[in-house]
């Protein structure tokens, strides 16, 4: 036996309406598919649901037995349903996704709150923790998807990289503010807060002053782009950072120019590559990476953006 929601709709418009014409009304179909589908249903069952006379339809002593049935049946299934609208649209689903400080201020909560108004119910972990860390997690399958910086430091993991061109920071009123371009010799002796922990930033810098024979001061430093940007907006200093953190529209008076020579941020989104994550988290990696591409450059020559 072969029975359909639709079938069961019908007996039960019917069974209420008591006439073709105001279950088509109520089903929203035409009033021959209604009768097909009785026929349908009655022939699949084996016996007469309905007398039939001049246009009024009386339910059977069988069709008055089975009432109850269909009614729980069409319950059951419409649940079904809904559920698996649910679960494909995410609405059911948690995500978990860790990061490291550079993208929790600003850019994450605010990936989360567009993607939640889109997906209403979906729940969202957001971790803050080390690159290394964090790649140990998704290695482990203990978190959905991960955001940090490049090189990701633990093998075997499905990488999308982003690669970013850093800008220079500065208070508004700061003369540099001035110049459409920053260059080494706009640095040069003036203080400039670093990344803490050998950044690949500070490194490429460096080179860039010391090539341009230009002196570099370090006057303070710190682990997050995000901090380094309020370290600038207390003070007299300057800094190169991600144009994430250093584009951010906050209010707080800093200012962002381009820098030359460029100065290249990579950003890795990791996922674990022997375990898929869930739609949710697909259709929320989808839109970090989305988002993520009003920054991105073309890929540095001879660097693969996708190991998968």
């Amino acid at each position: 036996m072969r029975l359909k929601l639709r079938h069961l709709e019908v007996f039960s418009a019917l069974f209420d309406a008591g006439s073709v014409s105001r279950a088509a009304q109520r089903l929203n179909l035409s009033q021959p598919a209604v009768s097909v589908a009785l026929g349908n249903f009655e022939a699949e069952l084996g016996f007469r649901l309905f007398h039939r006379d001049r246009g009024f339809f009386a339910p059977t002593n069988e069709a008055i037995l089975l009432h109850e049935e269909v009614q729980q049946g069409i319950t059951a299934l419409t649940r079904v349903e809904q559920r698996a609208d649910e679960i494909r649209s995410g609405a059911t689903a948690g995500i978990s996704v860790a990061t490291n400080g550079a993208m929790s201020y600003n850019f994450l909560p605010k990936v989360i709150a567009e993607f939640q108004r889109d997906y209403p119910g979906t729940h969202v972990e957001l971790r803050v923790h080390s690159s290394r860390r964090i790649a140990s997690w998704v290695g482990s399958r203990q978190i959905d998807i991960g955001l940090i910086d490049a090189p990701v430091p633990v093998a075997g993991l499905n990488t999308k990289l982003v690669h970013m061109e850093c800008v220079c920071i500065m208070r508004e009123d700061d003369p540099l503010a001035r110049l459409e371009i920053i260059t080494p010799k706009d640095l040069n002796n003036r203080p400039v807060i670093a990344i803490t922990g050998d950044h690949s930033i500070d490194r490429q810098l460096a080179e860039i002053m010391s090539l341009a024979e230009m002196s570099l001061i370090h006057n303070a430093s710190s682990y997050f782009y995000a901090i380094a940007r309020n370290l600038v907006a207390a003070g007299n200093n300057i800094s190169i950072i991600d144009p994430v953190n250093g584009k951010a529209a906050l209010a707080d008076g800093v200012v962002w120019r381009p820098f030359a020579p460029k100065i290249i941020h990579e950003l890795a989104v990791i996922t674990n590559k022997g375990q898929p994550v869930g739609i949710a988290a697909t259709q929320f990696e989808k839109r970090i990476g989305e988002t993520l591409q009003q920054y991105a450059i073309p890929k540095r020559s001879g660097k693969a953006d996708d190991s998968r």
